[in-house]
Order: structure tokens, then sequence, then C-alpha cells
């Protein structure tokens, strides 16, 4: 149902109610008390929604439960952003699940997460036509660890998430092909983007620049993955490449220049975008900007009225 342009949802303002939910893994309880104790002190009002804290093997609660949760705080009209506490796994099991046309009759909000929540950004994009921000997540530790947030990651969310702020640039280490590139902003966990291949959510690079990363995969896995977004025709018409971190991940450089440099566009790396620390935000569907005299990577915010 989405345009090329997804709707960007308002910006958060002080006081605003911010519900969290946990579609994926399960939750540990010192971690969320730590990052929803931040997420207070930036001047949020934040509520848990009642499940969060369920607990089935390596989900947090069974499907239905994590998949009422959700969108419970997406319909309700108090609630300003949807904040996922974890990744893991588990989201891609929820996108059957959900009621999208009571979805999509609610105001668009915010909707926050990474890694696993990849299977959400594409398939709010997809089923709602809205843009939505990868970044760190309260009940992890670049938020929720007990010495406190991870600052440079803490002041670039704020900056992301409150209206009246702008993104700083968020710079990598390495230009891989030079150029410039403007368009929306797609992608997020390559572990993620594969296992959607196939199915109604793939991410389809068309006039996009594409954000991949991840955690925890040896360079042959990095291969495969991305081996098969390729021949999937996942990343056709691409307009530039933006690489954030692989952490866990051996040496995947190589592979990942070998088979993404010859699609020929602008490709920078080492963005810290993905897991890690510092983390930070980008906002999926939103349009950005690849500067490779900078090595950087600009997330812009337009008149959402004129983001359709």
């Amino acid at each position: 149902m989405t345009s090329h342009r997804l709707w960007i949802p308002a910006r958060l303002r002080s006081g605003d109610r911010v519900a969290v939910v946990a579609p994926s893994g399960p939750v540990d309880p010192v971690l969320l008390a730590g990052g929803r104790q931040i997420l207070t002190e930036i001047g949020l009002d934040v509520v848990v929604m009642p499940r969060v804290l369920n607990r089935r093997g390596y989900l947090a609660g069974s499907d239905a439960g994590r998949a009422a949760d959700l969108q419970d705080a997406w319909c309700d009209p108090d609630v300003r952003a949807v904040i996922c506490a974890r990744g893991g796994y588990g989201a891609t099991r929820l996108l059957d699940l959900l009621d999208w046309a009571a979805m999509e009759a609610a105001r668009p909000k915010i909707l926050l997460g990474s890694s696993d929540i990849t299977a959400l950004h594409r398939a709010f994009a997809v089923r709602l036509g809205v843009a939505s921000c990868f970044g760190p997540m309260p009940a992890c530790s670049t938020l929720g660890a007990a010495g406190g947030p991870e600052r440079d990651s803490l002041e670039h969310l704020c900056t992301s998430l409150f209206e009246m702020e702008t993104p700083t640039p968020v710079a990598g280490d390495q230009v891989i092909v030079p150029g410039h590139a403007e368009g929306p902003l797609t992608g997020g966990n390559l572990t993620l983007l594969a296992s959607l291949c196939g199915t109604p959510h793939a991410m389809r690079a068309q006039g996009h620049i594409v954000l991949l990363e991840d955690v925890g995969e040896e360079p042959y896995r990095v291969d495969r993955m991305i081996t098969q977004l390729l021949q999937a025709g996942c990343l056709n018409g691409a307009i530039g490449i933006v690489l954030g971190s692989w952490v866990d991940c051996g040496e995947p450089m190589g592979v990942l220049i070998e088979r993404l440099a010859p699609l020929g566009v602008p490709m920078i790396a080492g963005l810290p975008i993905g897991h890690g620390s510092p983390q930070f935000t980008a906002w999926m569907g939103a349009d950005a900007v690849i500067d490779t005299e900078s090595c950087s990577l600009t997330c812009l915010f337009r008149d959402p009225a004129t983001a359709l």
C-alpha cells in the first residue's frame, strides 16, 4: 500500500506518553528498569505494557500476548511512541497476527527499536506506510546498564526523537565508493532482511539508501545473506549503501566490499548504527544523505504533510 515516500510521524515533546513493548526476546527486568528511568529523565511519560516481562523460552511470552501488547500500544490514542524493550528473536512471528486494518486506522506514531525489530520496521513500512526509528532500546546495555547510558548514543537518540531537534550526521571511518546520494533510508539488520526474502515484507531498495548491520555472524554467513539479497533482487536500484556495526562478526569487510561495491553506488562503512556502543539512531523511511567527503550519513526531516 505504500508509495515511494513514507509518512513521518510527529516527533515527541516533553511529557509525551510512550509505551514499552517486548515483541521479541525475553526482557531483563534490571536493564528494563534502568532504561525506563533514562526515558523518564529525558522527559517522557513511560508506560510498560502488561506482558513485557513474560517469558516463554527464547521469547517474551506467547506470540498472541506479544502481538496484543504491540497492537494495543499502537492503537492507544494517548501513546505517542511505541518503544521496543529489546531485540533477540520473535518479531517475524507477529506479522500475521496483527490487525493491520485497526493499526492503519490509528494515529501514526513513532516505532523505536533495532536488531530483530527490523521485521517490524519493514512491516510498518509496507502495511502502514509509516517511517520508523532504528535505534537503541531501553532493556539493552546502551541505555539500561547500571553505569548509565552511553552519552553520545542518548544524545543522538534525543535529537532523533524530539521535535525542534536536528540529528547530527553519523560519521563512518571508510569510504568504499565515493559519491553523493540522497533519498529515503531502508534496510536494517542483515539477518532479518535475509529472512524476509520471499515474504510480503521483503526489502525493495529501488530509489533508497540501504543500511546494513549485524552481530555475531561469521563472514561466510554475511556472504551468504548478501548473496541472497542480491539474487532475490532486494538490492536492485539502490542509490547508496551504508554499513553500520558488525560486532563479533570476525572480519566481514572484505566480503561486504566484494559483494556490494560492484553495485557502483556511493558506499561508506564503519558507522556506529546497529549493535555495540555507541549506537546512534537512524530514521527508516525518512530522507537521508550520504556524503563521502565527510564519510557520513545524515537523516533529514521534512514537513509530514508532504511525506506521502
